[in-house]
């Protein structure tokens, strides 16, 4: 398979900990900041590292930009540069950047100046360790709406040994088993003959409300 390209700006905490997980999958990752030590720390993990200044456009056409798949903006508390990169990423026909932003209003303008994914991280950490808090069940999720969401919920002991026909969990609570992960082997699309084994985990896609009455069940 061929290998992505990424560029990552911004070699802070955030940034850093997306290259590293990019260069462990094996994609090519270039890593930039501005600061020379960041920028040293860097080179043992990604593809090729450099200091450069972002805001400044012919440093960001020296590199190539638009070549790679995806650019990630993960410049720290510094909002104008944040801005101005990736204003000047778009103009370059960088066909998707993805920008960190340290609060709604910086996200608002990041978007308005072309970002096509914010992120907002301490806020969807606080978030994902509420939720984790208040569901134990629930080992992973991702929100797709204000409504529904796709959760990795550990199976309730009172389902065991039963099949998901049995169980019925459309008409019963209204969600879709959409994998099942049994000692380390995950089962995509699982048949309604699958038997649910204790310790299995459900992947379900369905209403927050129903993900969450289901996550609270013996």
């Amino acid at each position: 398979m061929k290998k992505l390209q990424f560029a990552v700006i911004g070699l802070g905490r955030f940034g850093t900990s997306v290259a590293q997980k990019l260069n462990e999958a094996d994609q090519e990752v270039l890593g930039i900041d501005i600061n020379e030590e960041r920028v040293e720390d860097a080179e043992m993990f990604v593809t090729h590292a450099l200091v450069a200044d972002t805001t400044e456009e012919e440093a960001l056409k020296s590199v190539g930009v638009r070549n790679f798949n995806a650019v990630i903006v993960a410049i720290g508390n510094d909002m104008q540069s944040s801005i101005l990169t990736v204003l000047l990423l778009k103009e370059l026909g960088v066909k998707k950047v993805i920008a960190k932003a340290l609060n709604k209003n910086h996200g608002q303008v990041l978007h308005k100046v072309g970002a096509d994914w914010i992120i907002y991280p301490e806020r969807d950490m606080g978030e994902r360790v509420a939720h984790q808090l208040l569901s134990p069940n629930v080992l992973n999720f991702i929100e797709l709406s204000n409504e529904y969401s796709i959760e990795e919920i550990r199976t309730p002991l009172s389902m065991t040994g039963k099949s998901l026909r049995e169980l019925d969990l459309r008409a019963n609570y209204n969600l879709t088993a959409i994998a099942i992960e049994s000692d380390g082997t995950i089962t995509v699309s699982p048949s309604p003959e699958q038997i649910i084994h204790k310790g299995d985990m459900l992947v379900l896609i369905g209403n927050i409300k129903d993900l969450e009455e289901f996550s609270h069940l013996d």
